[in-house]
């Protein structure tokens, strides 16, 4: 059933939906910023300092490449939070052992249904996308979670055709539609988005619905997304107009969908592929060690220069990849994400009746 309501000039779409959420969700406080930059590859990774420089756009302001700046804002929120450390510490232990003994997170009904609000913060008609352009978001979402997406057979090809998620039996549900009109011509990854006080949108039941904040970014940003454990008030994933669903507005190289795909893996805990560092860890088993983030389309083959020279799973979503070259999720990954959901994890309150 689809009620339209209008409040104080804006138009909010209401979509009420059956909600099936049997498994709670893990936590952790770090913020994604996935923006794109023109520089060489490797080159756009904001520096240690902290800051968050702006990246280069074209003339329509859509980003060049795709960069984050997670790790500087989670080094910020350590600074600003002594007690959020040895809460990540709890949360790691207890990803670690759910995900080495599945049958503690062992399906109820088979799937998990997740309410999704989309609140939409337009200044111009073209940023005010349609409920189609959402829903096709929607759509490429539940592909890829399920591992129906079309470009999955392109993995065939490659050394990791035995290493696809398949079905994460994580379905996303489209529940609501808020739209509000500003006077803003851009927002920063400082949350205001997320607050009427500051001409945003509050979350709605963030405890229980996923929200997704669709606007103008600044600093040529695509998104970025809370992980398990941050504040309620600020719960949820923010994603450019231009780079969510895959018709309407979403412009090339970002018109598949992916950045949200992306996003909602960080919110469901996973790292990116290279783990924020040279040669880092995303803590999970069977991906390889990545040396950085790889951007564009990377040939088939491109081997990292990590110990070893691994080739690198480029088409993997939690790599910077266009949207067009990344196209599937680990099996590794697949436990981690459900592992937010078992007993005790970060967001059990999805979990309840």
């Amino acid at each position: 059933m689809l009620k339209t309501l209008y409040f104080s000039g804006n138009q909010i779409n209401y979509l009420k939906m059956k909600k099936l959420l049997i498994l709670p969700v893990f936590t952790t406080i770090l913020f994604f910023s996935c923006t794109k930059t023109a520089q060489d590859p490797g080159a756009g990774i904001p520096d240690l300092s902290g800051n968050l420089t702006d990246m280069p756009v074209t003339p329509n302001g859509i980003p060049f490449q795709r960069t984050c700046a997670s790790y500087e804002v989670h080094q910020q929120q350590l600074r600003d939070n002594p007690g959020l450390a040895k809460r990540m510490a709890d949360i790691e232990a207890l990803t670690k052992k759910i995900t080495s003994d599945i049958s503690t997170y062992r399906l109820v009904n088979g799937i998990y249904e997740i309410p999704v609000v989309v609140n939409v913060l337009f200044r111009t008609a073209a940023e005010n996308v349609s409920l189609a352009q959402i829903q096709s978001q929607i759509e490429v979402l539940n592909k890829d979670f399920e591992g129906t997406n079309q470009d999955i057979s392109n993995l065939n090809s490659t050394i990791f055709s035995t290493l696809r998620s398949g079905n994460t039996n994580i379905k996303f549900i489209l529940d609501t539609v808020i739209r509000k009109s500003t006077t803003k011509t851009g927002w920063r990854t400082n949350d205001d988005m997320k607050r009427s006080s500051r001409g945003g949108i509050n979350p709605t039941s963030p405890t229980t619905k996923l929200n997704m904040w669709v606007c103008t970014l600044t600093n040529g940003i695509l998104g970025y997304a809370q992980f398990p454990g941050g504040s309620s008030a600020t719960d949820g994933v923010v994603i450019l107009n231009t780079a969510f669903g895959n018709t309407g507005t979403a412009t090339a190289p970002f018109n598949r969908g992916r950045t949200a795909t992306h996003e909602v893996g960080h919110w469901l805990n996973l790292r990116h592929i290279w783990g924020d560092a040279t040669c880092g860890s995303d803590l999970v088993n069977d991906t390889p060690t990545h040396n950085t983030a790889n951007y564009g389309c990377p040939a088939s083959g491109h081997r990292s220069t990590c110990s070893g020279t691994p080739v690198e799973m480029t088409m993997n979503y939690m790599d910077y990849t266009d949207d067009a070259c990344m196209y599937m999720f680990s099996a590794g990954q697949k436990s981690r994400m459900l592992a937010t959901f078992a007993a005790g994890g970060g967001r059990n309150s999805f979990a309840q009746p």
